[in-house]
Formats: C-alpha cells, sequence, structure tokens
C-alpha cells in the first residue's frame, strides 16, 4: 500500500504540507514539479509511468509555488502547455545500433580487396609519435542510443483526442481522424491528443521525448 502516509497529510487542516510550502517560499529560489506521464492510456506494453522534474519559471517564489500548489493531483492536458505555431526543443534518446564497425559508424572508405586481415578497416590509425591514438581517428564502438536534443520544432498541429475531425484541413474538408487505415506501423491507433511537428524526431515508435 504505496502513499499511505502521504495521502493521510492531506487530510484535514494540512497543517504540515502548508509548513513546507511556506519554508519553499521563504528559503528556495528555485521551484520545480514532479510529474509524471498517463502510460496506460497510450496502450503499450509499458505500465510504469515517467517521472520527470519540471522547473517553473516566470514570477517571484511566492507565485512559483502557489501555481504548481495548484497543479497538485491534476491533470495538465497538452493544449495548456503548447500552442499551434510555436517553436519547441525535443530531447530524446536516438535510435540504438549496437556496437558498429568504422564502415557504418563513420561512413569510411573500405580497403581494396585483397588487403591482408580484412578490408572493412581503417589502415592507418596514426603516426609512430605521438605515441597515442588520436581522437579524430575513426574507430569501432557503439553506434546510436545517445542523448540529443534537436532545436526549434515548430508546432503544426494540435489535435485532440476526442476530435473526430482532428485530420481534417482547410483544403481537405474529409471528416477524418489522423490515424491512417491500419493504423501507424509499429505503434497503432492514435486515439489521445497528439501534436504534430515539423521535420524528424529522434528515436524508434514508443520511446519517450521531452519537449
Amino acid at each position: 500500500r504505496a502513499f499511505t502516509k502521504y495521502v493521510a497529510k492531506y487530510k484535514g487542516e494540512k497543517k504540515e504540507i502548508m509548513s513546507e510550502l511556506a519554508r519553499i517560499k521563504k528559503y528556495c529560489s528555485v521551484v520545480r514539479v514532479i510529474a509524471h506521464t498517463q502510460i496506460r492510456k497510450v496502450g503499450l506494453r509499458q505500465k510504469k509511468a515517467h517521472v520527470m522534474e519540471i522547473q517553473i519559471n516566470g514570477g517571484d517564489v511566492a507565485k512559483k509555488v502557489d501555481f504548481g500548489y495548484g497543479l497538485f493531483e491534476k491533470t495538465v492536458p497538452v493544449d495548456t502547455v503548447f500552442t499551434t505555431g510555436e517553436m519547441v526543443d525535443i530531447c530524446g534518446v536516438t535510435k540504438g545500433h549496437g556496437f558498429q564497425g568504422v564502415i557504418k559508424r563513420w561512413g569510411v572508405r573500405r580497403l581494396p580487396r585483397k588487403t591482408h586481415r580484412g578490408l572493412r578497416k581503417v589502415a592507418c590509425i596514426g603516426a609512430w609519435h605521438p605515441s597515442r591514438v588520436a581522437w579524430t581517428v575513426p574507430r569501432a564502438g557503439q553506434l546510436g542510443y545517445h542523448q540529443r536534443t534537436e532545436l526549434h520544432k515548430r508546432i503544426y498541429r494540435l489535435g485532440l483526442g476526442k476530435d473526430s475531425k482532428n485530420a481534417t484541413t482547410e483544403t481537405d474538408l474529409t471528416e477524418k481522424r489522423i490515424t491512417p487505415l491500419g493504423g501507424f506501423p509499429h505503434y497503432g491507433v492514435v486515439d489521445e491528443d497528439f501534436l504534430m511537428i515539423r521535420g524528424c524526431v529522434v528515436g524508434p515508435r514508443k520511446r519517450c521525448v521531452s519537449l
């Protein structure tokens, strides 16, 4: 029975909660809220929600604390955070390819066909001196599954899951939803709120990204 003591604090006059909030207003300069995703709505195999700290900006510390306290135990819809035409940054982890050689990882040219001891290699990895390999020399290693941030992606559409016309445009007045016939490949049906973003997004399908 998780959080039973935590729930008990919220019953009654909430003196302990209010004293903690007053202490934050007095001593803190940065205020963050802990938010989690509603992963069960998406219909994936995963059940455990993603948890993230989100910083609150704007106004003095007291206003930040009051704003964050007003969001306690509440759902924050996507249309209250983002708007159509807004520019966002996307943080995510790229698609992983495991341990790869220099041909695939760095795009170097293959050696001639009759090369001794393999041809998908770098022929010379440096001079005798300095007696170490420079960081500029292509080497085999991990490819993909890296943390990346892409800047300035424009939001083209903010669609609501309950809207039966969330894919209708000014030029195409057909009443339809965003999910194509048969669902999105390797994902399925989109029946919740969604964002349509210009350009590519890092990572494979179903991987969590931060906007």
